[in-house]
This record gives structure tokens, sequence and C-alpha cells, in this order.
């Protein structure tokens, strides 16, 4: 079931990829609909198929072993069946066919038992029953394989023996399984474990017999018998002598040589052909290594010296080793042909075969000159040949860029070498041209291995190709350290080794066991399933154990080369082989493996030219090394020496050919330009539609509906975000991908761009249009810039100068990616489409069953308080979600789309929790839970997406409130798995909350103390508490402690601290407040100290509390550890200190020094916090930050007076002054400080110039110590030193303040800055209140209030302005008319004199003026809207408002430099209160005169009262005239009156 999921998941994904390039709409809709509907149909088969594990997992174990007894039972059927010569192959079985399925499948059976075994060690009992379930599938493909190779075999023998080795399989595999559900019962059993053990030991061995029943696999162990039965006539202790001369047993060696070499390339090419063949090349290859062994034991007899002898024999015996190993690889590689590494195995073995011969030969013959050296080449050109035969499988592990670094230093040394070669056979320098044709020949070994890999990347690279995906082990690195491991161990405990050859072979073991492991370790970190992270880390632990044991014995041996000392070695060898072999095995399991890449037909097109180059190469190569034989011997023979340079021209142009070959197919080059143009065309298209949008031409599609052209584009993007990261990879590091992914990409854009162009085409709205087509074009020149770093970055790893650019523009492509997702949920949620978040949910929830996650960066505390937010958040939603489909159905698609990014987030972390809680059941638990509460999710978004289109439909309403209550419900179950996970971490965040609480308590009682409101219930003294405080403080201590230690132990014990803590502080806090309030309200000051001293211990165990949390699993040389022990020390600092301040609280003489102990340690503190690098919560304004600069110098000039008086009452003032202060300065020092508009020089500069006024001020408090405790002269003279320092960090700290704000500062605490924005503020309120009045109609009926109206609060809102502007002008005037007395340019006048007039005291009295011009106004207005005064009053007092602002700016220029900047702006903002002072009469005329336009005026029709009429209009007007002329009359005496009081600067001229 778990296949078919995981197989049925990549066909989903796979259709949703292809979607956005399926040109028919239809069919495109139809098969993206029907992926979607299989994802979501999959999502719940998966839980199900989850919860049905969780039911039956013990029932998996019977299950499974019923089916294996029931596969015996018909293999034992099918025996008899073929006693009687009835059984025949079912349809489509061959023999070949089945022989190879029972190979492989052999690999599997033995890597699922393996599985099993660990499993039931482990006492695993879910993992154990699908452990049985894969061993059982295995056999039932073996068993068929089984009954198939012996229905296709024509021997009746052969057919009887595999069906019996088959059925003895099934016997030993039905006891495996019952073993390991035994062992379940007793896990740690030492006696089960060894059964299990045994048994499975017995399996493998069946297993094995039943492999070598295959055709051609018996002749391959006959073939191997007899070279093992050869090979014991190298054991006899003296060789008999020569029965020939010494050239015809050199000749004889040669040509068995020869032979021997021939026939194991012929075993290499029958190992991928037919099982006959293979039987042949066998049988041949053992016939002519019995012939060669007789040859070399020939010519070891004609040796003369014992030593020269030993060594004969041994190459003898290495070449039967290394004989034997080749008929292993070739019968391993027929079995299994797709095995990984196989082929590369069994070239290897070839060669070793071919380097032992050359050993041999080297050593035994005596040939003419030179003569060794080039047969020894030839031999070894031959057998690399066979790389460039076929390259469909990684040759090496070289990248792409690496193969062209190896090209090119081989061929360096190649033409030095061969130029060599042509200058020592003109010297006759014979030694010197044998070097040359050894270091020729490993060079062209070197070429044609780079070019053979780099051929097989360039065919995998091809887009037709079908890409390889890597798996959670490499096998073929295992098998590869299996292989060096045997060789280098075989070397460490052969008797003829030296110590050099001892000291390689320990370097080969150290290196491979050391990537063995770290392959383990990666491995572990990447699987989910716990029985095989477990596994990897076991096995890593007994190979890293067993090669640590081999290393002594190593070191023994290499002291003393004794017998014993090499017996010790090869024992110790055994266990490091085993171990090594059952890791390999392991790791052999089609779970772990990779899938392999396959070339296509244009790939092995794309792979010849660089072959053919080779293949040039090897052959020119061939014949000029054959030439070079000849010429060492005969030096002076023109003729070849022109054959040679002919040669020698043909290798040099070979080279340079493959050189251009390999250079022209990087993988990923042709792709790129490709792509680009690509793009750049859709560029092009998408601007062509964006102006035909500009200019309102862009044609509708009228094909397709709006719904199915946002679902493409959806996908569309969807898939291009999905590419971002493999395209960056690739381009950083996997040139061999690069063409794949970089394809893929480019694929996606025309349809992205005629999506796009359809929505746009479709939308109404020209601001949404344009923001489609730019978001488009946005994500498409990203993509382009993508391209562009991709192909300069090519795939190489060493470029390292383009990854940069990679990284960036996949950064900008996923920004694009993002902005246009949200755009297009946004348009789909506003009318109920829900398609897409819907599929978001479902991808989340599918990647958490993704088996390998990210390499984790946090611990599990960091996943689980993201998840807490983002579970809470999801809750949040639903509940709104709940009330809008009543009363706003509109707004749910905005909400329904925050539940999908929460979710998706949610997922994210969830995985990344699952897979570091522990134990591992409660990941499990997680997991489960996050996927169940995304099945609610995509309930409720559906059901929103309903209640958008039909939101009249009470039913769905209902619904959908039913499945918003079902997500908070899982929402909680999620919240409760998460707490199971970690109690101790929940428990330190509750704590932490409730510590912050108490913290915000003791601040709000510290403001009663020093109101000297803080007073006991009853009549009570200090003492009555003091026990109590001190008792609950030394258990606070105890808590510390156990903190401390919960951090390193198990959750339950931190989780008991954390609330122990937590409850002890808030007794702590309890008492302390009770005795503070017994001190009483008249000694407020120790109050606060007391206050202040809990308060201190409280901050100190929140930091503990956020450093245990933080701490709680990690090793103990983690940096948290060391945050840990350090927030602890200042915990007991702070607890000692307020035992110090109890215990001094009623001491009147000692008090004060304790507080200000106190305070100074509390400042240390603050300091600490201040120079972390942690940023602060909020930022605040650089006036901010000066205003709490000046609380410092009133404290530093308190407490140098409290040092000079020595009395304790002032220096406990000082010392809670002081502590405020500083730590007011602090925390806004680094909020202005880390505002984003600051420079960071500026930053720097605050931030030093903060720790320097700090580190004076304590120091200055440090001096009043010393004073009070030594009270000298020259002590009390510090202070003002003391003090000066801390004045002048100040004085630097404003500059700082003004260099944070640039040209823009202004002093807050100015006047005229506090004026000008008062006065601006009042001319806004005026124009305000002048267009109000604008849009009154008069009223014909008479006034009565109007309550509606809003007139009366904007002019109030005005004079309020006004007012302040005023009474901040008030300070400048009357500090500048000091100035003007002092300087002599007016007469000092008494405040107090009876002729006071308007101008006395100048300025003032001009603020003053606009004051009571304010007041008025307001009056008048109010009482105009209340229908209780005329227009008339209120334009006299705007009026007077004007006139007043008007006096009070020329009064301003008598105190200010004309051209100032403060008097210019002064000037702007009294000339914007003039003008909307003169609006609002204009208004207020206007308003006047309509209401006397339209007042209806009713004329008597009778004659005599029409008369009358006339004459009481006529007797008004003279009335209001005299009135009027009276009243100006008077204006002009108040006038005359004020103006003898005018200063003599203000008069008008008398002219």
């Amino acid at each position: 079931m778990h296949l078919c999921l995981s197989c049925t998941f990549k066909m989903v994904t796979s259709a949703k990829s292809s979607v956005p390039t399926v040109t028919d709409q239809a069919a495109a809709m139809q098969l993206g609909q029907c992926a979607k509907n299989l994802a979501t149909c999959l999502a719940e088969l998966r839980t199900s198929v989850q919860k049905a594990h969780e039911a039956c997992g013990p029932m998996e174990i019977d299950s499974a072993l019923t089916a294996i007894q029931t596969l015996r039972s018909e293999l034992q059927d099918a025996m008899l069946t073929a006693m009687n010569s009835k059984l025949k192959p079912l349809p489509g079985e061959s023999l070949e066919k089945c022989a190879q399925d029972l190979g492989s499948t052999s690999k599997s059976v033995g890597s699922s038992m393996a599985q099993l075994l660990t499993c039931a060690a482990q006492g695993n009992e879910h993992y154990t029953g699908i452990a049985a379930r894969e061993t059982y599938q295995a056999l039932r493909t073996l068993a068929q394989a089984a009954r198939g190779v012996a229905a296709s075999t024509t021997d009746p023998k052969a057919a009887a023996a595999m069906l019996d080795s088959a059925r003895d399989v099934m016997e030993g595999s039905a006891l495996l399984v019952h073993e390991a559900k035994q062992a379940l019962v007793s896990p740690g059993d030492a006696e089960s474990q060894q059964r299990l053990a045994q048994v499975a030991k017995a399996v493998s061995h069946s297993l094995n017999s039943c492999v070598n029943c295959l055709p051609g696999q018996k002749d391959v162990d006959m073939a191997l018998k007899s070279i093992g039965e050869t090979s014991k006539k190298l054991l006899i202790e003296t060789i008999p002598p020569a029965s020939k001369s010494f050239q015809e047993a050199q000749s004889e060696l040669n040509q068995t040589a020869a032979d021997l070499n021939q026939s194991a390339g012929e075993v290499v090419h029958a190992s991928r052909g037919s099982s006959s063949q293979l039987a042949v090349a066998s049988g041949k290859f053992s016939e002519d290594f019995d012939e060669f062994l007789d040859a070399g034991i020939e010519m070891a007899g004609h040796t003369q010296k014992k030593d020269d002898q030993v060594q004969v024999i041994g190459n003898l015996k290495n070449i039967s080793m290394a004989s034997s190993k080749l008929l292993l690889a070739a019968k391993s590689l027929s079995v299994d042909p797709a095995a990984a590494n196989a082929k590369n195995l069994l070239a290897a073995a070839a060669r070793a075969v071919t380097d032992s011969i050359n050993q041999l030969i080297t050593l035994c013959t005596q040939q003419a000159p030179g003569q060794n050296e080039c047969d020894n080449a030839l031999r070894e050109l031959e057998a690399v040949r066979g790389m460039l035969d076929n390259p469909n499988e990684p040759v090496s592990d070289l990248s792409y860029f690496e193969c062209i670094e190896s090209v090119m230093e081989n061929s360096k040394v190649l033409g030095e070498s061969l130029a060599g070669i042509s200058q020592n056979c003109k010297t006759g320098d014979v030694p010197s041209f044998g070097d040359c044709v050894g270091s020729a020949s490993k060079a062209l070994c070197g070429l044609t291995e780079a070019a053979g890999q780099a051929s097989y990347l360039v065919g995998v690279s091809d887009p037709n190709s079908q890409a390889g995906h890597q798996g959670l082990v490499d096998p073929i690195q295992f098998a590869k350290a299996n292989q060096a491991i045997q060789m280098a161990c075989q070397n460490l405990v052969d008797p003829g080794s030296s110590p050099s050859q001892v000291l390689s072979a320990a370097t080969i073991v150290a290196k491979h066991t050391s990537a063995l492991c770290n392959a383990c370790r990666l491995a572990s970190s990447k699987t989910t399933n716990p029985v095989a992270k477990r596994h990897f880390v076991q096995s890593a632990k007994e190979v890293a154990n067993s090669t640590a044991n081999l290393v002594k014995t190593i070191k023994a041996l290499d002291g003393d080369f004794s017998d014993e000392n090499r017996k010790k070695c090869r024992v110790a060898t055994a266990p490091l082989i085993e171990a090594v072999e059952n890791l390999t095995a392991f790791a052999s399991n089609p779970e772990f493996a990779s899938v392999a890449a396959k070339i296509s037909n244009e790939g092995f097109a794309a792979q010849e030219p660089i072959l053919q180059s080779a293949r040039s190469m090897l052959d020119s190569s061939t014949y000029l090394l054959k030439t070079a034989r000849s010429l060492v011997i005969n030096p002076k023979d023109p003729p070849t020496w022109s054959v040679l340079a002919g040669h020698s021209r043909t290798v040099s142009d070979s080279i340079k050919s493959l050189i251009t070959a390999i250079r022209d197919k990087a993988p990923g080059q042709r792709e790129c330009d490709s792509s680009i143009d690509n793009i750049n065309k859709c560029i092009r298209d998408i601007e062509q539609a964006s102006l035909a949008a500009v200019s309102q031409n862009l044609a509708s599609r009228d094909d397709i509906s709006l719904e199915a052209l946002q679902e493409q584009l959806t996908s569309t993007v969807q898939e291009i975000g999905h590419l971002i990261d493999p395209v960056s990879t690739a381009a950083r590091g996997e040139a061999s991908q690069l063409g794949h992914k970089v394809t893929q990409l480019a694929r996606y854009f025309e349809p992205l761009i005629m999506a796009s162009v359809g929505v746009t085409s479709k939308l109404r709205d020209h601001q949404q249009q344009m923001t489609f087509l730019d978001q488009t074009k946005t994500l498409a020149e990203s993509a382009l810039q993508m391209l562009y770093a991709a192909k300069e970055g090519g795939g190489n790893p060493k470029a390292s100068h383009t990854h940069d650019a990679i990284a960036e523009a996949a950064q900008l492509m996923k920004e694009a990616v993002d902005d246009i997702m949200v755009t297009l949920n946004e348009a789909a949620s506003e009318v109920g489409m829900v398609g897409g978040m819907v599929e978001s949910i479902a991808e989340a929830m599918a990647r958490l069953d993704e088996g390998t996650p990210p390499e984790p960066e946090g611990s599990f505390v960091d996943y689980q308080t993201s998840m807490v937010k983002h579970s809470k958040a999801i809750a949040v939603s639903a509940q709104e979600m709940m009330t809008k489909s009543v009363t706003c159905p509109d707004e749910l698609g905005g909400l329904a789309s925050q539940v999908t990014v929460d979710y998706s987030q949610l997922a994210v972390q969830g995985r990344l929790a699952a897979h570091t809680a522990e134990p591992e059941e409660i990941g499990f638990q997680i997991k489960n839970r996050v996927q169940e509460l995304g099945h609610g999710c995509i309930f409720l978004v559906q059901k929103a997406g309903a209640v958008q289109i039909t939101p009249s439909d009470g039913f769905t309403k209902r619904e959908l409130i039913e499945c918003a209550r079902a997500v908070t419900e899982k929402v909680s179950l999620v919240l409760s798995a998460l707490q199971t996970g970690n109690k101790g971490t929940q428990a330190c965040i509750t704590a932490a909350s409730a510590v912050s609480g108490i913290i915000a308590d003791l601040d709000t009682t510290i403001m009663f103390a020093t109101a000297g409101t803080l007073n006991a219930e009853n009549d009570e003294s200090f003492a009555d508490h003091r026990e109590n405080i001190l008792k609950t403080a030394k258990a606070l201590v105890e808590d510390t402690k156990m903190l401390v230690s919960g951090a390193a132990s198990g959750q339950d014990r931190l989780a008991q601290a954390a609330q122990s803590s937590a409850k002890t502080i808030t007794q702590l806090t309890d008492v302390v407040k009770l005795g503070a309030a017994s001190i009483g309200a008249d000694d407020p000051e120790t109050q606060v100290v007391l206050i202040n001293a809990i308060k201190d211990v409280a901050k100190a165990l929140s930091e503990l509390i956020s450093a245990t949390k933080c701490a709680a699993g990690k090793a103990a040389d983690d940096p948290s550890m060391y945050q840990l022990k350090s927030a602890a020390k200042v915990m007991v600092t702070n607890v000692t200190s307020l035992l110090k301040t109890v215990k001094a609280v009623e001491d009147e003489a000692t008090r004060g020094t304790r507080a200000l102990e106190a305070t100074i340690e509390c400042i240390r503190q603050e300091l600490v916090v201040f120079q972390s690098r942690d940023a602060p919560n909020k930022t605040t304004t650089p006036e901010e930050f000066i205003r709490m600069t000046k609380g410092i110098t009133m404290a530093t000039a308190k407490a140098v007076a409290a040092g000079n008086s020595a009395r304790q009452e002032d220096v406990i003032h000082t010392a809670n002054l002081s502590r405020k202060a500083i730590s007011d300065m602090l925390t806004t020092c680094k909020q202005a400080s880390y505002h984003p508009e600051v420079s960071e020089e500026v930053k720097s500069r605050a931030l030093m110039f903060g720790s320097e006024c700090t580190t004076g001020y304590i120091d200055l408090l440090e001096q009043v110590l010393f004073v009070l405790q030594r009270p000298t002269g020259d002590q009390k003279q510090q202070l003002a030193v003391c003090s000066k320092r801390v004045a002048g960090a100040v004085t630097e700290l404003i500059q700082t303040a003004e260099a944070m704000k640039g040209s823009e500062w202004v002093d807050p605490e100015d006047p005229t800055v506090i004026a000008e924005t008062e006065l601006l503020g009042a001319a806004a309120s005026i124009e305000a209140a002048a267009k109000k009045l604008e849009q009154l109609k008069p009223r014909a009926k008479p006034k009565q209030a109007d309550e509606t109206l809003n007139f009366e609060e904007q002019i109030l809102e005005a004079a309020k302005s006004i007012a302040a502007a005023t009474s901040a002008l008030v300070k400048s005037a009357s500090a500048a008319q000091r100035e003007l007395v002092a300087q002599g340019k007016v007469g000092l006048i008494p405040a107090n004199a009876v002729d006071d007039g308007q101008w006395s005291q100048g300025l003032i009295s001009a603020a003053r003026m606009v004051a009571a011009a304010t007041s008025n106004l307001c009056e008048a207005a109010n009482a105009s809207v209340q229908g209780q005064a005329s227009e008339e009053k209120l334009i006299s007092s705007a009026k007077q408002v004007a006139a007043s602002t008007a006096q009070l700016l020329v009064a301003c220029k008598v105190k200010a430099d004309q051209d100032s900047e403060a008097m210019r702006r002064l000037q702007i903002a009294g000339n914007a209160v003039k003008k909307a002072s003169d609006n609002l009469v204009r208004a207020a005329q206007k308003a006047a005169f309509d209401k006397a336009d339209e007042a209806n005026v009713v004329v008597k029709t009778k004659f005599v009262g029409g008369i009358a009429q006339i004459i009481a209009a006529q007797e008004e007007m003279l009335r209001k005239e005299r009135e009027l002329e009276e009243a100006r009359k008077k204006l002009a005496q108040i006038r005359q009156q004020q103006y003898k009081f005018l200063p003599s600067e203000l008069r008008e001229d008398d002219n």
C-alpha cells in the first residue's frame, strides 16, 4: 500500500506539472481536475492507511507468516508437477528473464530480512510488521522466478535443485519471521537475538544456494573451484626444479599471460550476454589460468634466490585472487545486470587481473631493454578500452568540470611523456624510457576514464534522457568502499607485505570507513523510518569500533612485524569486514536506492564525438607504443622514426579533438541558450499585451472562462515556483541536471504568458489588468536573470564567483512567484474560487510524508513555538469565518487565503518537529494530527467558497460553521500533541508569561509607592514579614538549581522545575509587597528600593527561564548551555542582593548604601543587555531619546549632592532616580539606534556613547559609595570629575541624536518649534471649519441648535492648537524679554503696574493676545452654531485671531534674528493661520449674505399696513447706523489709549 501511495503521488505530481503544457483546453482542464481529485483522495487514503496500521500492526506479522507458508506449499506442489514433467512456463516467462528476476530479487530478500532483524532487535512492532510484509513480497517474486526458471530449463535435475533450494528459502524465512515475532515479546533477550542471527545465516545460505542453481552460475562456480584447486599448487613448500630452458619458460609465460588477459576480456564481455556465453568464457578462463599458473611455477623454478622465489609465488597468489574476484564480479553482474556499480566493479576486477599479470611479467622476464614496460602499457590500455564501449553508467565520481580538469592535466603529462619516449629512444637511456612509458600509460588510462565519465554525463544531461534521482544512500559508494576495505585487509594480513604497504593499507581502511560512517550519519538524519535511522547509527558504531580495534593491532604490527602480531591483525580484520558487508547489504534495500538515469538515443548520439576521439587516442597510442618498443632496440631506423612521428601527431590531434568535444558538449549550455531565447520572446509578447491594455485594445478571449484561465495561471506559476530550487542547485554543482531543469522551466513560460494575457483580457478593472501583466513580466525577467546566472555557473561547484548571483536570482524569482500568487489568490477568493487553495493545502499535507526533510537547523522547541503560533492563527481565522459568514460573506475569501498560508507554514514546521521529536511516537502523532487538521482546512476553505458564491444559502452557512468548529477542535489536538512532545518547554513558556505579568504588576506598585499611597492594611511592622521573605527567597534559589539541572535532564523534571519557580516567585513577590507596604507611605523611597530588588529577581528569573527553554536537550558544549549558566549566575546575584536589602531595610545607617549597591548591580545588568546584539522589539524617535537623556543630568546632580551631604535619605533617593534614568536612557538609546533610517555609523556611535555614559555613571555611583564609607575632601572633589565625564557622554549622546535626524533636526524642547507645529495645526483646523461653513444652508425659519453639526468641534480644535502654541510662545517670549532688558534695548516696566497696557511686556503680551482672540473665536463659533449669536460675531472673532497672530509675529521679529531658520518657519506658520482665518471670515460672510438673500419678507397687502411696514424698516435702519457710528468712535478711543504704551520700536512712522 505504501508503495502504491508513493507511486500514485508521483503520478499526481507528473500530471500537475504537465497540465500547463497541454494545448487542448478541455483536456488540460479535465487532467488538472482529475489530478486534484486524485490528490485529495490519496490524502484521505493515506490517513486511513495510517489508522489501519495503528489498529492492525500486530496482525501484519501473522499475516506475513501465513503467506510465506503458503508460498512454501506452492513450491512443494510445483516440485511434484516438475517430477511428472508437467511443469510449464507461464505466458511471458523465459529462462533469461526469470533468471534475472531471481538474481535481483535475492538482494531484495536479503535487504528486507536485514531490516526485519533490526526491527525485531529494537522491539519496534510497527516497523517489524512492515519489514515482515516487505520480506513476504520479495519472497513471492523469488518463488515466481524460481518456478519460471525450473519450468524453462530442459534439465530435470537442475529444475528439481532450483525448486528444492527455493523451498528451503521459504522454510527458513517462515522460521525467521516466527523468531522475529518471539523476539518482540522480549526485545533485550540475548538468547532470542542469538537464535534470530542463526536462523538469518541459514536463510542467507539457502538464498545463495538458490542463486547458484541458475544456469551459467554452476559453470562459473566450477571455474572458481578449478582456480582454487589449481592455486593449491602454490602452497607447496619447495618449488620443483625447472624442466625447460629459461628462454622457453619466459616465452611460455608471456604467451599464457596474453591468453589469460584475453580470456579476462571475454569474461567481461560474456557477463553482459547470455548464461551460455558466460559458461563458455568462464570455462576457457579457468583453463588459461591453469596453464598460466604452471608457466609461472616453471619460471619460479629458474629463480636463484629464495627471496625472489617467494616474490614470484606471492605474485601468482595475487593473480589467483584477482582471477577469482573477476569471476565473482561476472557472476554477480549476470545475476543482476541492473545492480548499482556492477559493471564498474567488473571492469575494475579485469584491470586488477591485468595489473597483477604485468607485475609478474616485469619480475620474471628478462627481455630486451624497454620491452616489458611497453607490453605492460599495452595490456593496461587494452583493459581500459572497455570503458568506452557503452558508457550508460558512471565510470567514476568526477563531475563534468573535474573531467575537463583531469583531461587537461593528463594530456599535459602525456605530452611530456611522449616527448620523453622519443628523446630517450635517441639517447638510449632505457630506464628513463621505461619511466616515460609507464607515466604515458597512466595518463592514457586517466584520459580514458575522464572521457568515459564525461560522455556518460553528456548522455544523461540530454533533455530527452531520463535523469536519475539520488536515493537515501549511494549503493555505488558503499560497494566501492566494501571492495577497497576488503582489498586493504588482504594486503594487511599478507605475509609478503612491506611496512610501507601495511601503512598504505591502513590509510585506505581509515579513509573508507570514515566515508561510510559519514554516509550513515547523513542517511540516519534524512530517513523518517526510525528503524532504519537506528540501524544506520548502529552500523556506523560497529564499523567505527572495529576500525579502532584494527588500528590498534596495526600500530603493534608497525612496531614489530612478528607472526603473532600479524595473526592479531588478521583476527581484527574479520569483524570489520563482517560489519561492512552487513552495512552494504542493508544499504542495498530498494527503499534507499537511487533511480538510475536512462540515456536516450539523442544522448547516445551526443556522446559519440567524445567516444570517437577517445578511441582514436587509444588506437594511435597503442601503435605508438608498439613502434617505440622496436625503436628502443634499434634506434637507428629512419622509417620507424617517421612512423613514430605520425602516430605522435595522431595522438596529439585526437586529444585536441577530445578536449574540444568535451568543452562543446558542456551539459546545459545549449539548453540555457535555447531557454533564454524562449523567455525573451515571451517578454516581448507580454510587453505587446501591456501596450494593448494601456490603449484599451486588448481583445478578450471568448473560448475559455475566467475561472479556467485563473486555474491555468495558478498551476503554471506553482510549477515554476517548484523548479526554482532545482535549477539553482543544478547551476551550482550538478551539471548533468542543468539541461533538464532549465528546459523544464522554460517550457512553462509560453503557457504562463497565454494564461496571464487571457486573465487580463477578461478583467474590467484597468489597475488589476496592469498589475497582472506587470507581475508576469517581473517573473519572466527574473527567470531570464536566473538563466543567465545558471549558464555562467554551468553546474561547476568550483565557479564560486557565480554562486552569489545564482542565489540572488533565485531569491528574486521566489519573490516574483509569491507576489503573483498573492494577487491570484486575492482575485480567486473574491469570486469564491478556492481550487488553488485546496491544492496548496493538499500539497502541504503530501510534503509532511516526504522521507527526507532538510537538515534541521533548530531544535524541537523552535519548531514547536512556530507551530503553536500558526495553529492559533488558523483557529482565529476559523472563528472569524464563522462570524463573517453571517455579517460579511465577501471577506471569507481573504480569510480562506490566510488559512491556506498558515497551514502551509504549519506543515513545513510540523515535518521538522516530527523529525526532531523524542520519542518517535510523538513525532508520528504530531504528523497525523497536522494531516487531520489539513483535511479540516480543505473542507472549511471549500465551504467558504460555496458561501461566497451563494451568500443567501443558510444550509451552506451552517455547514461552514460546523467545519470551522471542527478545525478549532483539530487545532486543539495539534496543540495537545505538541505539549505532549515537550511538556518542559511548554511549562517554561507558561512560567515566562506568568513572570512577565509579575514584572508589570511590580511596575504599577512602584508608581503607587512613589505617589505615597502604598499603605499597609493592618497595623504591622516590617519585622513581621522579614523571615517569610528570607525563607521564600531561599526556596527560589533551590528552584533555580532545579531549572538549570532540568535543562539537561528530561522534560518531566523541566516542567516540574518551571512550575515550581513560577509559583515561588509569585509567593515571594506577594510577601515583599506586603513588607514594603508595612514600611509605611511616609518612607516611599525605601519602599521603592525594596520593590526594585524583587523586580530585579523577577527579571533575572524571566531571563533564566528563557535560557532554560533554549538549552533544553542540548549538548553540554552547546553555546545555549553557556548562556544558561550565565543567566543562573545573575539570578543568584539578584536573590543575594534582595536578601541584603531586606536585612538593611530597618537599619537607617546602611539602607542608603545598600540601595546604592543594588542600583549599581542593576545598572551593570542593564548594560549587559544593552551591549548584546539582540535587536529591540520596537524603535523610537531621536526626540524621545533626547528627552530621556535629560533625566541623567538631573540624576547626576542629585548623586553629587548625595555624596556631599552623605545623608542616607538623599542616597536612597539618588539610587531610585539613577536606576530609572539610566534604564530609560539605555532602552531609548537602543530603540533609536535601531531605527531603519539611522546609518550604521551613527548607530555604532550612539551605542558606544550609551555604554560610555552608563560606565561613567557607574563610576560616579561607586565614588558616592566610597565617599559614604570614607568622607574626605579629596574624595568629594572626585565626584565633580566623575560627573563631568557623565556630562560629556550625555553631550555626545545628544549630538548623536541630532545626527540621527540629519539636516532636519529641531530641538523638541524649543518653544518656537512647538509654536510652529501648533500654529500649522490651527491653520488646518480653521481651513476645515471654513469648508464646513460653506456647506451650511441658511434656514428660513428661526435658527435652532443643530445637534448634527460638527462645526464647533473643528473650531474648538483650532482654538486648542492655537492655545498650545501660545503657551509655548509665552516661555519663548519671557526669555526674549529678559534678554532685551539685560541688553538695555527696552526699559524695565513692573509687571504689576497700574497702566500696564497691551505691549507692556512685549512678546508675552502678544502671545496672550492670541490666546484671548482664540478664546473669543471659540465662544462665538459655539454660540453661532447653537443659534445664540450672529455670523457677525464669528467674523469679528476670526479677524481678531488673524490680527493678534500678525502682532505676535511682529513681536517675534524683535527677539529673533531676521534670517534665522526658526523665524522663517514661524512666519510661514503665522501666515497660514492668517490665511485660514481670512477664509473663515469669507465663508461666514457668504453664509450671512446668502441668508439675507433668501430671507422671506412677508409684505402686507393692505395700504395702511404697508406704509407702517416701510416706516418701521426705515426706523430700524437709522438706529443701526447710529449704533455703527458710536461703535466706530469707541474703537478709535480704545486704540488711541493703547497706542501710548506701544514700545517705540513697534510704532509706525509719525508721518
